[in-house]
């Protein structure tokens, strides 16, 4: 098969903050290794990318996101398609909606450092996603409050609020008894340093659930408060979805939210994740597991 040669790629900011759309890559096609590094450059740069028009299957997905670092199983708790151990269906039929600020899957361990979603049903109106970026929140942060967020340790779990409001609607099936029937809760700093560009950010969003030493109305005030400088506009972009879209973010450094309003319409993704390092605070600390084991998501083992 011809490797693709990187000759005519264009990255456009989508705003001053946050998101570019890239042309003139075929994300179907083998990518030479300067092709690879321009979209990882505009990852480190823009947080979020967009490639228009993709036509991939999940072979082409797969080898497109291998390129940028081994891949995950497609969820920790739930099981992928047969035969399609890399895959997350993100389908409204099936009650998926992640219509919450959040960063993918911090209750872990080890959450994805890229996601790669493409669309395949996009509903005639609604169905946008939002993504803010969370190095630029981090550094609008006040002193005072920056040198605080440094110190603090966040514990993210799989049952929170987050998922009381986004998966209540499964609960007929039984699913939201699934997501929830083993914990898995993980102690974050609430500021990690990326490790590609050394930028910090604040690690929050949906899953958060406490903060190391403070009680329950001291956590829920220090994670709104922090929470509240990464979702302001201007540090979000809004991306209106078309088929074929190929959408990638660095999990490392934003948050993202679905929005729900497109009725009983159906929406339907497909997404791909390449495993995160252990996060690190500002002091060196990782993060620590304190309920859970998904180590075989994070390495991709069957």
């Amino acid at each position: 098969m011809t490797t693709f040669v990187s000759t005519d790629i264009s990255v456009i900011p989508l705003t001053g903050i946050v998101g570019a759309e890239i042309t003139g890559v075929d994300a179907s096609r083998p990518l030479d290794d300067a092709a690879v590094a321009r979209v990882r450059a505009a990852l480190d740069q823009y947080k979020v990318v967009f490639l228009r028009d993709q036509n991939l299957d999940y072979d082409s997905q797969v080898a497109f996101a291998a390129r940028f670092g081994d891949l995950t199983l497609g969820h920790p708790i739930y099981d992928a398609p047969d035969g399609l151990p890399h895959l997350r269906e993100m389908d409204s039929r099936q009650g998926t909606r992640a219509n919450h600020w959040h960063t993918d899957l911090t209750f872990i361990e080890r959450p994805p450092a890229y996601a790669f979603l493409h669309s395949k049903v996009i509903p005639q109106v609604g169905g946008d996603t939002l993504w803010a970026n969370t190095v630029s929140a981090y550094a609008t942060l006040p002193d005072e409050l920056r040198e605080l967020a440094d110190r603090l340790r966040i514990v993210h779990s799989n049952d929170c609020d987050f998922t009381d409001d986004t998966y209540a609607h499964r609960a007929a099936d039984g699913d939201q008894d699934d997501y929830v029937s083993i914990p898995y809760e993980t102690e974050h700093p609430a500021v990690r340093v990326h490790p590609g560009t050394g930028e910090r950010s604040l690690l929050l969003g949906g899953f958060a659930r406490r903060v190391v030493g403070y009680g329950p109305q001291a956590s829920r005030d220090l994670i709104r408060m922090l929470q509240e400088y990464v979702t302001r506009p201007e540090q979000s972009v809004r991306w209106k979805w078309r088929v074929g879209d190929l959408a990638i973010w660095d999990n490392q450094a934003t948050q993202h939210y679905a929005v729900y309003d497109y009725g009983a319409a159906h929406r339907r993704g497909e997404r791909v994740t390449a495993a995160g390092p252990v996060p690190v605070g500002v002091d060196g600390r990782p993060s620590a597991v304190l309920r859970g084991d998904t180590a075989a998501y994070s390495t991709g083992a069957l």
